[in-house]
């Protein structure tokens, strides 16, 4: 896995305005910098939710079951350049339609994301990139629940899962 620490985010307001730039390594040491993170929500036809396992090498939640895509977004870049690059390179899908849900922020003890959102539908061929991500399946949103708070997940995807929920119970 290549050195990242360097790798330089937007510091942003609760408006998710830039007003300055720091490093993955300033953002993530406890500072609490607000920067921008995406996140994309991937369902097939049955609705099942594709989800990922975190390489044992991350440095932030690594092993557990999380989003299935999710990443910072770049000084300079737009949140949509963002979801398709980390999209492509997380699991090497180029080709499907996100729609935004909502925006939140999520706060652990070394760091404070604005989370943007997304869902898409997808049937596609999916092939985790191995560095990223230790492996990646569809899960019955049933499993999903009976599994909540039981150190399978990310605190940050239980915490979107129930937004996720109430998000698309709202739009039936």
């Amino acid at each position: 896995m290549k050195n990242n620490s360097t790798e330089l985010f937007p510091i942003i307001d609760e408006q998710g305005h830039t007003i300055g730039k720091s490093t993955r390594k300033e953002c993530h040491n406890g500072s609490k910098l607000l920067h921008p993170v995406i996140h994309l929500q991937i369902f097939n036809k049955r609705g099942n939710l594709y989800l990922q396992k975190r390489a044992m090498n991350k440095d932030i939640q690594p092993g557990k079951w999380d989003t299935a895509v999710g990443g910072h977004v770049d000084y300079g870049e737009s949140i949509e350049d963002a979801l398709f690059r980390e999209t492509r390179e997380e699991l090497g899908i180029t080709d499907f339609s996100p729609t935004f849900s909502f925006s939140y922020i999520f706060e652990s003890e070394i760091e404070k994301e604005m989370v943007y959102s997304y869902r898409t539908t997808y049937d596609g061929l999916i092939v985790p990139d191995k560095d990223e991500v230790e492996t990646g399946r569809f899960w019955c949103i049933n499993e999903i629940e009976q599994n909540i708070g039981k150190q399978i997940f990310t605190p940050n995807f239980e915490i979107e899962f129930q937004r996720l929920q109430s998000y698309l119970k709202g739009l039936l």
